[in-house]
C-alpha cells in the first residue's frame, strides 16, 4: 500500500485554488529511480490521481501546490518568505512546516477521467490568465 503526503489545508484556504502537482517516487530504499512530477491539476484531481496510482504499490506521492509567479521578483519574494519561515523558532507559527502536512496510507479510489482532467486544465488556464 502506498503513501500520500499533502498539505493539511483549512476548508477555506485560497491555496486550494492554485494548480497542484504530483511527485511520485519509491517508498523504500529497494528501488533507485528519479521521482516523476506530473501536473498541473486541480487539487481534487491531483489527490484522486495520486491515490489511484500509489494505492496498490510501494510508492509515495507528494501532492503540493504550484506557485505561479509572473516574474523573477515575485519568485524572489517567495524565496524570502520560505527562508523567513525556516528561521522561525521551533513552536512558532509558520508557513509550510512539517506540521502542515498530512500523511496517510491510501486505498484505491475513483480517478478522474481524461475529460475531467482536461476540463480542470481549462479552468486552471483561465485562472492563470484571468
Amino acid at each position: 500500500m502506498g503513501t500520500l503526503l499533502t498539505l493539511d489545508l483549512p476548508a477555506d484556504s485560497p491555496v486550494a485554488d492554485l494548480p497542484w502537482v504530483i511527485t511520485i517516487g519509491s517508498l523504500g530504499d529497494e528501488e533507485d529511480w528519479e521521482p516523476i512530477v506530473c501536473g498541473p491539476y486541480e487539487r481534487a484531481h491531483a489527490l484522486a490521481l495520486a491515490q489511484a496510482v500509489v494505492a496498490d504499490e510501494d510508492l509515495m506521492a507528494v501532492v503540493e501546490p504550484l506557485l505561479p509567479r509572473p516574474d523573477a521578483e515575485a519568485i524572489r519574494d517567495e524565496i524570502e518568505l520560505a527562508r523567513a519561515a525556516a528561521d522561525e523558532p521551533v513552536g512558532a507559527p509558520s508557513g509550510a512546516g512539517d506540521d502542515d502536512y498530512e500523511t496517510r496510507r491510501v486505498r484505491r479510489g475513483r480517478a478522474p477521467t481524461e475529460a475531467e482532467v482536461r476540463a480542470g486544465w481549462a479552468r486552471i488556464a483561465a485562472r492563470l490568465v484571468g
